[in-house]
Formats: C-alpha cells, sequence, structure tokens
C-alpha cells in the first residue's frame, strides 16, 4: 500500500518508506521518526474493491523499528481486514523484518472466516548505488476452511534497485505466487525537486501502466499514484505521511 507503491507498480522490495510494514517489512528498521500514514484506493470500474490501510511506525532506541497496521478491502457484499504488528532491525549492510498477520474475510450469506499469517522480508544496500530486497507473504500457509483445506496461498517477492544519480532510482522485481504465473515489474523514480517526485512503472502478467506523483511539506508527505489496466480500467490511490518530531526534554 502507498501511493508512492502504486506510481512504481508496486515494485517494493527493495525500497524502504513509512509504507514498509505493508510492503516489504525488512526496509522498516531504515524508518528512523515516529510516523503515522494513511491510504485510500477507488477502482471507478469495480466500486466494491476500494482498499483502505493505515500504519503507525515506532523506532525502538538501539533495536529497530516496530509497527503496527490496519487494512480492509471490499464493501458490505464481502470484505476482508488485515491487523498487522511487525518489527524489523538493521544488521550490517542488511534489515531484516518479520510482519504478524491476523486476517478476517466475510461474504454475506456465507459467514466469517479469519487466519494468522506469518510475512518476512529483507532488503541489503551492496553498495551506494545498488540494492537488493526480497520478502515471503503467507509463509505458513494458514488455513481459512477446513471442510475444503482451502489455505491462504504463499508468494515470492524479489527485486533490485539501482541508482545511477542522487535524482534518478530504478527498480526491477519478479513475484511469484503458487499456482499463477511470475508477474514481472519495472519502475522509476525521478526527483524533479528535493520536494517533488515523479514516478511510473508496468507489469506484465498482468499488464498494467503506472504513474505518481510525491510532495513533501515540512513534516507531510502527499503521494498520488494511478494505475491503469485494460481489462479493470483505472484505480486511483492517494495516501499522506506525517513525521511526528519528538520534543526536547528542554522544550517541555
Amino acid at each position: 500500500m502507498g501511493a508512492r507503491a502504486t506510481g512504481l507498480a508496486y515494485a517494493c522490495s527493495s525500497t524502504a518508506d513509512e509504507w514498509s510494514l505493508l510492503n516489504n517489512v525488512g526496509g522498516l528498521a531504515q524508518i528512523k521518526k515516529l510516523s503515522t500514514a494513511f491510504a485510500y484506493e477507488i477502482s471507478a470500474a469495480l466500486p466494491g474493491a476500494n482498499r483502505i490501510a493505515a500504519v503507525i511506525n515506532a523506532p525502538v532506541k538501539n533495536i529497530g523499528t516496530a509497527g503496527v497496521g490496519f487494512f480492509r478491502f471490499g464493501d458490505d457484499l464481502y470484505h476482508e481486514h488485515v491487523i498487522s504488528s511487525g518489527f524489523s532491525n538493521q544488521i550490517g549492510i542488511t534489515s531484516l523484518g518479520i510482519r504478524v498477520n491476523y486476517i478476517q474475510y466475510r461474504a454475506q450469506g456465507f459467514g466469517t472466516k479469519s487466519a494468522w499469517s506469518i510475512h518476512f522480508g529483507g532488503i541489503t544496500q551492496l553498495t551506494s548505488k545498488l540494492i537488493v530486497g526480497a520478502y515471503i507473504t503467507n509463509l505458513n500457509q494458514p488455513r481459512i476452511s477446513q471442510q475444503d483445506h482451502e489455505r491462504v496461498p504463499a508468494s515470492l517477492t524479489a527485486g533490485i534497485g539501482f541508482r545511477p544519480t542522487d535524482k534518478v532510482v530504478l527498480l526491477a522485481e519478479v513475484r511469484k505466487q503458487l499456482e499463477q504465473d511470475a508477474t514481472l515489474k519495472g519502475a522509476l523514480e525521478y526527483t524533479l525537486h528535493k520536494k517533488v517526485f515523479f514516478r511510473t512503472g508496468f507489469s506484465l502478467q498482468p499488464y498494467a501502466g503506472f504513474f505518481g506523483l510525491g510532495f513533501l511539506v515540512k513534516q507531510l508527505k502527499i503521494d498520488q499514484g494511478l494505475q491503469y489496466n485494460h481489462v479493470i480500467g483505472l484505480i486511483h490511490q492517494a495516501s499522506a505521511i506525517y513525521l511526528i518530531n519528538k520534543r526536547k526534554k528542554s522544550e517541555r
């Protein structure tokens, strides 16, 4: 989640920002300020597929960074709720993180099902210009139906980030879910100004194009992201991040 991720075709395995808890939790360790974030996504063609999410990130001195988050997908007929908590720590050039989720599915007339799942991820800074990252979702493949042995599918995502200049970031990623074709992604982020960012990207299987803009206003980060797919049309996501500066003891 997060509109920055939308603009980058969700190629998030090698990026770290305030939405890392809900993307690659390994990047959470690189968040050094207390922060909160909120995102809302709307699909014009599928009003029942809107998504909403919120996170809070809190650095823990000399240990790492912890985060809690909430995600909702769907409408009154069918919806999914996910409550997540995660922790990430920096070890040398690598940051590793783990996320635990409580997932609830509800379909009108079919009742409610729930499960616990585990995600694991990491990011390594190989050089000043090269970053690699990977994460696994639903590592434990929790069972959500005892009757037909239905499980939440696991997926593996791996990617690379390259920064040829201070203003340009290039991303490439592959995602593989069990019993599905691999999804390939590519993205670019360009710093137009130190407080203005342009993003674009694409994905193959499914085919989609992405575009986004980001703005930094003091302690507030505002992002807009668009996704276009010929089947479901245009999807828009907006998100905001607020960086909470702790007051010094002398200011209290």
